[in-house]
Formats: structure tokens, C-alpha cells, sequence
């Protein structure tokens, strides 16, 4: 099979993102949040387990912790307890108190904007950051890799890479500024909805003709 020019592969993302944008018009980040704080804390909890886990667990969560300042001073074993059904719990409950803390320290307990400030937290690394970044705040600073963006980009043929930080890099090259955070939202919602780790129903596929399908046979 002879190699994509960039200038193909470029109108196939473009064609992509259309055919996505058509399917999931109502697209959106399926963690429960009412501000940056809960976001944050959301997507901290999210690490190896499933939005709707996180989801049932935040529900009292948000309710009876209110501000950076209510996760900062928390018992640790308290706070564990509280998110004890989650996977790493006493990591993420660790990570939460330190990461308030410094929310305290250096940002007067608000959320910061910048991805230099987010990653700088205790707990945060550059996905979590894009999330909150692009979800909270309407800021496209990044692309937002999860085991479903890295797995379509991969069987799309948007990129080669195995480590999520150079699968961001080439996602970004490819894809308009504007669309980075949709454009996750997209891939995800077409991963849990259709193309699925071992059984893709591709035969429903709205992007059939779009993808090599690569590491599938057949």
C-alpha cells in the first residue's frame, strides 16, 4: 500500500472530523462537574476506572466537599473512606490533599488556566490538564489522550506513536486548534459507542471509508 501524502491525510481528517461532528453532535465530557474544582478532582479519580464510577462516587463527594480549602484540611483517612469504591484510592486521596494544598498556597484555592500552573500540581499531569483546561474553561491547549484516543488515532492512521504525549503531538499537527477538545470528546464517544477494542461494529461505522483499520484483520 503506497504511503499517505500529508495533503491526503489532511483532507481524510478533515472528512473525519465532519463525519464525527455529524454522529455526536452532542458530544460533551461525561464526568459530572459544576465548576473547575470538581473537574479537577473528577478527572484526578477517573485515572483506571470508568466515568460512571467516578460519577456515583462524586455525587456525595461534591456535596459534602465544597472548596480546595475542604479537600486541603480533610482527614486523610476520612477522605479516603469517601472514595474508598474507586480504584488507587489512597493514591488519588493522597494527590487530592496535596494538590489543594498548593491550590491554597499559590493560587488562593481558585483552579489556575495555564497548563504550566496545572501540571505543576500534585497528581495532574498533562491529560488531566487538557481536560480541565478545554472543559472547564474553553481553552484548546492541548489534545486530551485517553485509551480511546490513543487506540482510534492508531487505527485510523492519524499516528504511529505508543506513548500518549507524542500520539498529543501528532493529533495536534493534524487537527485544527479549535477542534482539540471535540475532537477527544468525538473519539471517545465513537470508542464506547461503536468502535469498540475487540469488536468494532464497523459494518455501522459512520467513518468506514475513512479508516485503514489499522491493526484489525479482515
Amino acid at each position: 500500500m503506497p504511503r499517505e501524502t500529508k495533503a491526503a491525510l489532511s483532507e481524510r481528517v478533515r472528512a473525519i472530523i465532519a463525519g464525527l461532528r455529524r454522529t455526536y453532535p452532542a458530544a460533551h465530557c461525561e464526568l459530572n462537574f459544576a465548576n473547575p474544582l470538581e473537574l479537577l478532582i473528577a478527572t484526578i479519580l477517573s485515572a483506571q476506572c470508568t466515568d460512571k464510577m467516578v460519577n456515583r462516587v462524586t455525587a456525595d463527594l461534591f456535596r459534602k466537599y465544597r472548596s480546595a480549602a475542604d479537600y486541603a484540611r480533610a482527614d486523610a483517612a476520612v477522605l479516603e473512606r469517601d472514595i474508598a469504591s474507586l480504584g488507587f484510592f489512597r493514591n488519588k486521596a493522597r494527590a487530592i490533599r496535596a494538590c489543594c494544598q498548593q491550590l491554597l498556597a499559590r493560587h488562593g484555592g481558585e483552579v489556575p488556566r495555564s497548563l504550566e500552573e496545572l501540571v505543576a500540581l500534585d497528581g495532574v499531569g498533562r491529560k488531566t490538564a487538557n481536560v480541565v483546561l478545554g472543559n472547564a474553561f474553553g481553552l484548546n491547549e492541548g489534545v486530551v489522550v485517553d485509551t480511546h484516543v490513543a487506540r482510534l488515532s492508531q487505527r485510523l492512521g492519524l499516528t504511529r506513536e505508543k506513548q500518549p504525549e507524542k500520539i498529543e503531538r501528532d493529533l495536534m499537527a493534524l487537527v485544527p486548534r479549535e477542534d482539540w477538545t471535540w475532537f477527544s470528546h468525538w473519539l471517545i464517544w465513537h470508542g464506547r459507542r461503536r468502535c469498540s477494542a475487540r469488536k468494532p461494529d464497523c459494518e455501522g461505522c459512520e467513518i468506514r471509508s475513512l479508516c485503514p483499520r489499522r491493526g484489525l484483520k479482515g
